[in-house]
């Protein structure tokens, strides 16, 4: 039996909340449908706990550490069961505790600075910095606990306390950390409920929460910044991206095949960072086709719990519908399948590793966001041409540039309309940096530094300098 035990459902009998395992589609488990009546002390309790936690930053500190702690010694309870709710291979469950331990340790190592104005004025003038209050933090089910993680691990460091609703399609992972980590934290610091919607956006909107922070889609996002306005609560967004990679003329396609691959499919290609487009020059057009469908070809595709997997299912029927009707659409408007093209015939939401060329520009797998294990690939004569096809879109998430002439490389990667551009790589952050999207990708910035400020409001003092009164 796991040593974690969940804190005991707070809806009543009858008011479940079905999960689905991804890899064969049939409900193993439940978890509490939580209704709106709920939230008032859900929220209040929130409010208390961050009376006290709010005043001492050594023992929020410590109590980081040892959540951190916890959640490494949880692991072999929570990877099965996020790779059973989520589809995931079981490896890529352990890399994501490791990441939530990991951003765990490094905001309770971080503090704001009190800074001094120095303005020619006899007065001394302090920024000091003060914690919001309670955080609303809403989670896809992509990455639930990573997340998650990216979430609350700032808003907890710089004083505040969270409610943290995670996806109905994976809330078992989420509710077992939060019992977790409530060994290392006060109690209402950290409080994770769960049910469907409109649990979220009315949580998004409860007068109590201060900040508001999302990651989803852009409708969504919409309707819960709409919500947060009410209150005039603080907002960071992340609402997805279509990025783009272009391969200028210089590059080894051969050494770059397998990062490329592998930075467009991996978690299924349900990565709101991931390469899910591909601008190639015409005459490196079909080699690099050919390499991306050699790769789909070979990869193995199974049970995130099966040894050997390593491309799980789709998490859930709607998902797996968008992407066969994305790919669909652009095999009927005349582009071809190099690899896959279709959902595989067992059962789950698996959908076979898809490599498309002759695709046209204007078509939706292209000028949206598919989230899923299809990718297209498309030709362009000149540099500029690449670059203002993957300017053409709504979102501005990241991109990358790929090519043997760094220099050049980087030139052309100052040129995307986005908030991260990579080299030769994609997809790839430290805790250290920030995160943010132009246009529809986002509002606001997450991680390093940012992310913890993000969550807290300059307090400034000023008193007169000594000597005067």
């Amino acid at each position: 039996m796991a040593p974690y035990q969940l804190a005991p459902d707070p809806a009543s009998p009858g008011e479940r909340l079905t999960v689905l395992d991804p890899a064969t589609g049939e409900a193993f488990d439940e978890a509490p449908d939580q209704r709106a009546q709920e939230l008032d002390a859900v929220v209040h309790r929130a409010h208390e706990a961050w009376r006290s936690w709010r005043t001492d930053p050594a023992a929020r500190a410590a109590a980081l550490l040892a959540s951190a702690d916890a959640v490494e010694a949880a692991g072999p309870e929570l990877a099965p069961l996020l790779t059973r709710e989520q589809g995931k291979p079981l490896t890529e469950s352990y890399a994501e505790i490791a990441r939530t331990a990991a951003r765990l340790r490094w905001f309770a190592a971080s503090a704001p600075e009190t800074r001094t104005i120095a303005d020619g004025r006899a007065v001394h003038s302090e920024i000091r910095w003060r914690s919001l209050g309670p955080v609303a933090a809403v989670v896809p089910w992509n990455f639930p606990l990573q997340l998650a993680s990216a979430k609350f691990a700032p808003a907890l460091a710089a004083g505040n306390t969270v409610v943290l609703k995670p996806s109905p399609f994976t809330p078992l992972a989420t509710r077992l950390l939060g019992s977790v980590l409530s060994a290392a934290l006060p109690e209402g610091v950290l409080t994770v409920i769960t049910g469907r919607e409109p649990l979220g956006a009315l949580l998004a909107s409860h007068p109590g929460i201060r900040h508001v922070t999302f990651t989803g889609s852009v409708p969504t996002g919409r309707s819960v910044a709409a919500g947060a306005a009410s209150g005039l609560a603080r907002v960071t967004l992340e609402l997805g991206g279509n990025d783009a990679a272009i391969l200028l003329d210089d590059v080894d396609v051969e050494r770059i095949a397998d990062r490329l691959f592998w930075a467009a499919f991996r978690n299924c290609g349900q990565v709101c960072m991931a390469v899910k487009r591909v601008y190639a020059p015409a005459r490196l057009h079909g080699r690099v086709v050919e390499a991306l469908a050699e790769r789909a070809k070979a990869v193995v595709v199974g049970a995130g719990l099966d040894e050997g997997t390593e491309l799980g299912p789709l998490n859930n029927a709607a998902q797996l519908a968008r992407v066969e009707r994305y790919t669909a659409r652009a095999l009927a408007d005349g582009a071809g399948a190099a690899a896959g093209g279709h959902r595989l015939d067992r059962p789950g939401y698996f959908h076979a590793p898809t490599v498309l060329t002759d695709v046209p520009p204007d078509s939706p797998v292209v000028t949206e966001e598919q989230f899923g294990p299809v990718l297209p690939v498309l030709p362009y004569g000149t540099v500029d041409e690449a670059v203002e096809a993957a300017n053409a879109t709504r979102f501005g998430l990241g991109g990358s540039v790929w090519g043997t002439d760094l220099d050049r490389a980087e030139a052309v990667a100052g040129r995307l309309e986005c908030g991260t551009a990579w080299i030769n790589h994609h997809a790839e952050l430290s805790l250290a940096q920030p995160f943010a999207g132009v246009k529809e990708s986002g509002v606001g910035v997450a991680g390093g530094p940012w992310g913890l400020y993000g969550n807290l409001s300059p307090f400034v003092v000023h008193r007169p300098q000594e000597g005067r009164s």
